[in-house]
Parts: C-alpha cells; sequence; structure tokens
C-alpha cells in the first residue's frame, strides 16, 4: 500500500492512528518529536510524513519546510490543534498537501492519505505521458526475429531487480532498452536517473555519484544528495560503465554489494535502494584483460547480459525504421505527405550505417529537412548515401523479409510489386508512360499505385 512516520507527541493519537493505518495496510513508523526526522530519511524512504504542528524541540513547520526541502517527493500531511486557516494556509504554502484539524476521525485520516497516493499516481502518469510525447521518435523498433528475442528478453527480466548490462555499438538504442525496461518494471512510478560516465569529469564523478555534506570541500556551500540517493526506490542508468575511472569502479562494487553510500564528507551510511543497469559500446572483456575494468565488477553487473545488433545485421527492419521516423518527422516538422524517390529509399536500404539507428533517423531528419515539393531525394540525403551502388533492392531481399517476418500472402505480394514498380521506374529514368508499358498496366494504374506506396519518380 505505502509506508508512513507519524510525528506526534501525544502517545495515545500516535499509537491510535499507526494501529488504524496498519491495520488499513499500511507500513507505519513513529516518532515522537521533529528532531530525528532527516536522519530516519536519510535511511528509509516513505511516501507519506504525518506530523503535528505543535511538537517539542522542533515545530511541525520546520519539520515540513526541511523535509520539502530534502525529499520533495514525499507527501506532508500536518495535523493542528487549532482549526486556523492562516495556519493551515502556511502549511500548504510551504508544500504539505493537506491538513486536518484536531479532532478527526480514522476515515478522514484514511481518505486525505489514499487521496495523496491516488494524486501521487496520477502525477507520475502525467510525467510519464509528458515524457512520451517529448521522446516521440525514440522508442525501439523492429520486427526482425532478433529484435523479437530483444523484445522478449526485456519483458522476462522488467519485473525483477537484477542488474541488466546492455552492449552494442554506438547508436543502436542502448538507452531505448535501458528505458523500456524502467517502464515496464515495478519500479516504474519511482525516480529514473542517468548518468552518462563518459561525461564527468574524473575529479567531480565521487561528488556525482555519492554527493556531499555542506563544507566537505571549499565551495561546498550546503548539502548536496548524489545520484544514488535521488534514485533510491528507483533506476539508476550508467550509460558508458566501461569509461567509468578505474578509482570509482571500486567504491562502486562496495555500494552495490552493501546498499548503503556515505556523502563525502559525511560519516554516517545512507542505505539505498536502486535498481542498476549499465550500457556499454566497448568490449568489457578486453578492458578487463588490459586492467581498465575491475573483473569482480564486470561479473557483478553482468548478470543478465542484452547485446543489441548492428543494424546493418537486421536491414529487415529498416523499412518500418524508415516509415516511423518519417511519420515523425511529419509532425515535427508540419510536413505532410512526404515520400521518398525510389533512388533514396534504395540508397537507405543498401547502407550499411556504421552510426546504426540513430544515423538512419538522423538522415531522414536532414532529408525531411531539405525536401521540396514532399519528396526526398537522394540529393537530400547526406553524402555518404550519393556514393552507393543502390542495387539491393531486390526480389530475394523481399522474399527473405516477408519469410523472417511471417507476413501475409497480400502483404508480400504488395512488397514484391512495390520493388518491381521501383526498379522498372529506375530503369526506364522516372519516366512513368514507358514504366507502364514495361509493366503491363496503364498510366493511370501505374499513379493509383504510386500514391498507395508512398513513392514518387526520382
Amino acid at each position: 500500500m505505502g509506508k508512513i512516520l507519524i510525528i506526534e507527541d501525544d502517545p495515545a493519537m500516535r499509537l491510535g492512528m499507526s494501529h488504524f493505518l496498519r491495520s488499513s495496510g499500511f507500513y507505519v513508523s513513529e516518532l515522537h518529536e521533529g528532531r530525528g526526522v532527516m536522519e530516519l530519511l536519510k535511511k528509509e524512504r516513505f511516501d507519506i510524513v504525518i506530523t503535528d504542528l505543535r511538537l517539542p524541540n522542533i515545530d511541525g513547520l520546520t519539520v515540513l519546510k526541511n523535509i520539502k526541502k530534502e525529499y520533495p517527493e514525499t507527501g506532508v500531511i500536518v495535523i493542528t490543534a487549532f482549526a486556523e486557516v492562516k495556519t493551515a494556509v502556511e502549511a500548504i504554502k510551504e508544500g504539505a498537501f493537506d491538513y486536518l484539524a484536531k479532532p478527526f476521525s480514522n476515515e478522514e485520516l484514511l481518505l486525505v492519505v489514499e487521496r495523496f497516493l491516488r494524486f501521487r499516481d496520477l502525477e507520475m502518469e502525467v510525467k510519464r505521458l509528458r515524457q512520451s510525447i517529448k521522446g516521440t521518435g525514440d522508442r525501439l523498433i523492429g520486427e526482425s526475429p532478433v529484435m523479437k528475442e530483444l523484445f522478449d528478453r526485456i519483458e522476462a527480466i522488467a519485473k525483477t531487480d537484477v542488474p541488466v548490462l546492455i552492449q552494442g555499438e554506438s547508436g543502436t538504442g542502448k538507452e531505448l532498452v535501458a528505458n523500456e525496461i524502467h517502464s515496464r518494471s515495478l519500479r516504474k512510478d519511482r525516480p529514473y536517473i542517468k548518468i552518462n560516465c563518459a561525461a564527468i569529469p574524473e575529479a567531480l564523478f565521487e561528488s556525482e555519484l555519492f554527493g556531499y555534506e555542506k563544507g566537505a570541500f571549499t565551495g561546498a556551500l550546503e548539502t548536496r544528495k548524489g545520484k544514488f540517493e535521488l534514485a533510491s526506490g528507483g533506476t539508476l542508468f550508467f550509460d558508458e560503465i566501461g569509461d567509468m575511472p578505474l578509482g570509482l569502479q571500486a567504491k562502486l562494487l562496495r555500494v552495490i554489494e552493501e546498499h548503503s553510500i556515505t556523502r563525502l564528507g559525511g560519516r554516517e551510511p545512507i542505505s539505498v535502494d536502486v535498481r542498476c543497469i549499465y550500457a556499454t559500446s566497448k568490449n568489457l572483456k578486453e578492458l578487463v584483460r588490459e586492467g581498465r575494468f575491475r573483473e569482480d565488477l564486470y561479473y557483478r553487473i553482468n548478470v543478465v547480459p542484452i547485446n543489441i545488433p548492428p543494424l546493418r545485421e537486421r536491414k529487415e527492419d529498416i523499412p518500418h525504421l524508415i516509415e516511423y521516423f518519417l511519420e515523425h518527422f511529419k509532425y515535427k516538422y508540419s510536413k505532410q505527405d512526404l515520400k521518398l524517390s525510389p533512388s533514396a529509399y534504395e540508397a537507405l536500404l543498401s547502407y550499411n550505417y556504421p552510426g546504426n539507428v540513430r544515423e538512419l533517423k538522423h538522415a531522414l531528419e536532414r532529408g525531411v529537412l531539405l525536401s521540396k515539393n514532399g519528396i526526398i531525394t537522394i540529393e537530400n540525403l547526406p553524402e555518404e548515401f550519393s556514393n552507393i551502388q543502390p542495387s539491393t533492392v531486390t526480389f530475394a531481399t523481399n522474399i527473405k523479409r516477408c519469410l523472417s517476418n511471417n507476413l501475409s500472402l497480400q502483404e508480400c505480394l504488395s512488397s514484391l510489386e512495390k520493388t518491381l514498380i521501383m526498379n522498372t521506374l529506375k530503369e526506364t529514368g522516372g519516366k512513368k508512360l514507358e514504366a507502364a508499358k514495361r509493366l503491363g498496366i496503364s498510366r493511370k494504374v501505374l499513379w493509383k499505385k504510386l500514391k498507395n506506396y508512398g513513392i514518387e519518380p526520382s
């Protein structure tokens, strides 16, 4: 259900609320004053803190401010014996979700708690939807056997907490696989923090991961949480783990084994509950042999390996990717009825893509931006595509794609017909009347088929 911390100096009231909430299915901890709340929150994550505003030593309003500053995602419900609008409004302004005026019933307490949990779930859903909209055009696409196997692997491990090592060339979509694993996991409503190991200077790496206490070093003017604390309860994605400095690897291994970190300048360990996903474009085994990556860390993170094939090894997915990205760019740049000329389409299918899916996406984006009259020609694509000798769009290619993707007879025939039309247009230099004669159809029928297949003669 959820974890709740109650801070109340009245023993009878504190025990009464605790007993009722536990019987309602919640995990409940108690404090009789606000002085130890921040230390407790360092060690344990709570969904909701219920605090009286009148507390010994530290008042509830100060407790509220401290919690919202350090743990803004935690819901705070305040209790006041004085049903003063001024006090309640001040608490709400400081970030309290709601307040309860004494005396209140168990039903009122439960109603406020459940309302916060529903609000939090809706808030997380809105964030996911916004992220989904923002990330349109960036998701895993493919129907080839190797991609279907990849999707099955993701489905099998997503709801576990085992560490995952994603390996693949640059541009294959390692981050997309990590995103997919998190979005399907039991932690999908919790933080998802990413750290690029290749982009952080070695001197700053430790403070980025573990945070620091105020005064830990010159310039540390306030306490700052590291990535592990920020991701606690959720997922931490280490991109390019092979670039992590050797000295930090030992500390990472210790965190993995002990599930706790210590901030720079701090003394007390802080418990963290994080599912780690790692990605690399480097050969970690080779780095281990060279002494640049710890062998014990390698075996600790390589529990479930996922290998993403390069695009050149799954060319049957290229037509699906082209279709997907073109649809995305239509809306992004307000260009409707985008079409590829036969020569451009052949070049896109024939190219080997050393930059993988990322290179295909960028090539199409350039083509869309430079296209005129809605037609993307080979001249609109990067120079590398112009140097290709197009001839690989063959019947054999289409038949292989039909068989590997279990397409229906009609889908196969349509694919073969499209290839025949494109090749014929290429041979006739784009002359539609001559192409129609060679195909044994009228010019009107050819025009109709060109429209249906979304292609134009170059």
